[in-house]
């Protein structure tokens, strides 16, 4: 009966999930509605605009999952790339979470095929994410309009 109460205490201990699991999930499932919503909607531009905000909010995840894990938002200069590889200058995280925050180890870019620009400190929060719409240039309006990460409900 004694060999018995090491498995007990190992099953007990091991219950729930972790927060980054449940944030994980919670980045997949925003990656498989951003695939699948277009395909349903029959307004393409409006699709991409709603799959645009699916990613900011994808990249705003990783953003505070890797906060979590050093205690700061990488720098303006480092990018979102710091998401993908452990930067090589300015503030070096001590915690760099192996294999990166993002999936497929990429940072996406926008459903127009352009860069999310990346601001950090923001000018409305810690940090700052836009994606210049369909016309690739700030400002805009319409669907060429921006999308701010500071406008996401």
């Amino acid at each position: 009966m004694e060999s018995n109460k090491p498995q007990v205490r190992a099953i007990l201990t091991n219950r729930g999930f972790t927060l980054i699991e449940l944030m994980v999930v919670i980045v997949i499932l925003g990656i498989l509605a951003g695939l699948i919503v277009p395909r349903i909607m029959s307004r393409p531009e409006e699709a991409k605009r709603i799959k645009a905000k699916m990613q900011i909010q994808s990249l705003e995840t990783a953003l505070k999952l890797y906060k979590l894990d050093s205690g700061f938002y990488p720098d303006t200069e480092q990018g979102l790339n710091a998401l993908v590889a452990i930067p090589e200058y300015g503030r070096v995280p001590q915690n760099w979470r192996s294999g990166g925050y993002l999936e497929k180890g990429r940072v996406p870019k926008d459903p127009w095929g352009s860069d999310f620009v990346y601001l950090s400190p923001g000018a409305n929060s810690e940090f700052d994410i836009i994606s210049y719409g369909a016309d690739g240039v700030a400002g805009g309006e319409e669907e060429g309009a921006d999308i701010n990460s500071w406008d996401i409900e």
